[in-house]
């Protein structure tokens, strides 16, 4: 029995156009950090061969890249912490975010080929960034830096920018906007997913988007196809058995769940050691052979339980759907107290990836 990821890389294609058809007059910087939010990076980088240009989070994520064949400019959203890394951002060419002093005072120390950066402004996400009003010195010591192309490329992150009722996202782009007043003619960045989707303020130059590439809602409470996006992972397994339970049996580790009637189960070869969520509560739904049933009491490491009362023709190796096609990946994250985002990334190693077009 084997879980299986499908991976549908032409969904992955129709979303980053959707990405652009959003914004048509912004370039996108296509985020593929975290292996590709759990998808296969160096897969999908491939797929996305004419983006113009990639994200990702670690200098490794980069050479990996590099390594893989990959010619598409990379961005290091977190940039380097050390003068090794330094070095390695000029042997492959990467494109640099630089967010704090002690990464000016690297770029001012070191020696060697010069290389492009984004600036990057802590709007109010308080996370990473320069603070606004320290903006205008910082870009001074960045254009007198020989180390650094003259054309300094300026960015800061949404925060809230997931809920469509909270002004902040309007307040990050207000205080952004007037931090570079002296830099009108630089290139910008701000939008991540939801920005491109529910922002248009946000728009600029550069767009990163991330999530929606994936077939998924950024917005709390959206989904996919409230935007037209495709999913793009399906995780798939099989049934391994089916039985019947009486009435006042229970199910599954502690016996969280006791059958109210009479039940016919099905006994699913996935779990939490291939990161099915374990929260995942009684009722989240599971797709069996195409039509909907539920989850019943807990999630074990290698299998799940599921009521089959609607579908008493199934038999061991049906197929199984745990989100993708047909069954939302939002609403199983709804179920386990997550967002998509985790359940995607986090995949685990034994579950075999098929890739198509």
């Amino acid at each position: 029995m084997s879980v299986k990821a499908l991976i549908d890389l032409d969904a992955c294609r129709y979303n980053l156009s959707i990405a652009k058809k959003a914004a048509p007059d912004s370039k996108c910087i296509t985020i593929i950090k975290a292996n590709a939010y759990g998808h296969g990076m160096v897969e999908i980088a491939k797929a996305l061969n004419d983006a113009d240009m990639f994200g990702v989070a670690r200098i490794d994520e980069a050479i990996q890249l590099r390594e893989a064949g990959i010619t598409v400019p990379v961005l290091l959203l977190e940039g380097f912490s050390s003068e090794n890394e330094l070095n390695l951002v000029r042997q492959h060419k990467l494109d640099c975010v630089i967010h704090n002093e002690s990464q000016l005072d690297l770029l001012e120390q070191s020696t060697g080929e010069k290389i492009s950066v984004y600036l990057k402004i802590d709007s109010g996400m308080h996370r990473l960034g320069f603070n606004p009003e320290d903006v205008v010195d910082v870009m001074q010591r960045l254009k007198q830096n020989t180390n650094v192309n003259t054309t300094v490329k300026l960015m800061t992150h949404l925060a809230n920018a997931d809920d469509k009722q909270d002004d902040t996202t309007l307040k990050q782009i207000d205080v952004f906007y007037q931090s570079i007043e002296s830099f009108s003619s630089a290139e910008t960045s701000i939008a991540n997913s939801a920005g491109i989707l529910g922002w248009p303020q946000s728009h600029a130059l550069w767009n990163r988007p991330g999530i929606m590439l994936y077939g998924v809602s950024p917005f709390i409470k959206g989904k996919a196809s409230d935007h037209n996006l495709k999913p793009v992972m399906t995780l798939s397994s099989q049934l391994v058995a089916v039985k019947k339970i009486k009435k006042g049996e229970s199910i599954g580790y502690g016996g969280t769940y006791i059958c109210e009637k009479d039940k016919t189960v099905g006994i699913v070869a996935i779990g939490y050691g291939d990161g099915y969520p374990r929260h995942a509560k009684t009722g989240t739904p599971v797709l069996v052979n195409n039509k909907r049933c539920s989850l019943l009491g807990r999630v074990s490491m290698d299998m799940i339980c599921v009521n089959l009362d609607e579908q008493p023709a199934t038999k061991v190796n049906d197929p199984v759907v745990l989100w993708g096609k047909g069954l939302p990946v939002e609403e199983i994250a709804e179920s386990a107290d997550t967002i998509a985002y985790e359940l995607l990334c986090g995949v685990t190693g034994r579950v075999e990836f098929v890739y198509s077009d």
